[in-house]
């Protein structure tokens, strides 16, 4: 029976797809991307038969109709997201209605733009001494966030953090994450990460939002704040001669 993938395109480069991503998307007869935030070049991967919809203008509604009539037609259809899928992506409202029509569906797993943010810093999230836990989170908007993940109360933590959807309201996220972190905490916004385009900003608390405005991002982007930014840490254990381990005995 057709099958729907809802597969994750990575942050921007076309590299930085899976590769049964691509094989997937190389052999749907249906391609919807979410063309505001794909890069269109993923398309490269598609055969040339393929008929390609661009999510960005279409409703719910329409974009189910669609995948209807190509299962229908026993024809694969890839439904591409940016990032990881699992985040921010919309992707469980679909597939509940998908099953309910009792069409199959599968998840593709993709490279998230907070990844590819940490690596264009060329930071570790999880730097030993200085945070073992990474928040992924966002700024209230037009979507609610349970009053309990307000980001005052996750930044009294003072863990890693990584911010999405809420630049173009940088002056209020600074606000909010100075009810946890001190001032003088690292902080960094890193524009279309992985994106020929992309700009990095680096700061702190104090200077981040005003950095961020002058270098004139004001949307997809991601806010990053904790220590991991510039800490050192301490060695790891991993690697340590004196640690041993299932895969190797203590050094002499």
């Amino acid at each position: 029976m057709a099958k729907v993938y809802f597969i994750g395109a990575g942050p921007g480069d076309p590299e930085l797809i899976t590769v049964k991503a691509a094989r997937v998307i190389g052999s749907a007869g249906v391609i919807i991307y979410a063309g505001s935030l794909v890069n269109r070049e993923i398309l490269r991967y598609a055969r040339e038969t393929a008929r390609v919809y661009n999510s960005a203008g279409l409703t719910l509604e329409e974009i189910l109709d669609i995948i209807t009539g190509a299962v229908a037609r026993g024809e694969t259809v890839a439904r591409i997201h940016s990032g990881d899928p699992s985040l921010y992506g919309a992707i469980r409202e679909q597939m509940a209605l998908l099953e309910q029509r009792g069409i199959p569906c599968q998840v593709i797993p993709g490279v998230s733009s907070f990844l590819a943010a940490a690596a264009a810093l060329q930071r570790e999230l999880t730097v030993p001494g200085a945070s073992q836990t990474v928040i992924i989170t966002r700024l209230e908007g037009r979507t609610a966030v349970p009053r309990e993940e307000d980001l005052a109360s996750l930044a009294r933590h003072r863990s890693s953090m990584c911010i999405f959807l809420s630049v173009h309201m940088i002056e209020n996220v600074v606000e909010k994450l100075l009810a946890g972190y001190p001032p003088e905490t690292p902080a960094a916004v890193v524009a279309k990460a992985s994106w020929p385009e992309e700009k990095v900003v680096r700061g702190d608390l104090r200077c981040i939002a005003r950095l961020a405005r002058e270098a004139g991002i004001d949307k997809t982007a991601l806010i990053m704040v904790g220590d991991f930014l510039t800490a050192a840490g301490k060695r790891s254990r991993l690697y340590d001669k004196n640690f041993a381990h299932g895969c190797r005995g203590k050094r002499p």
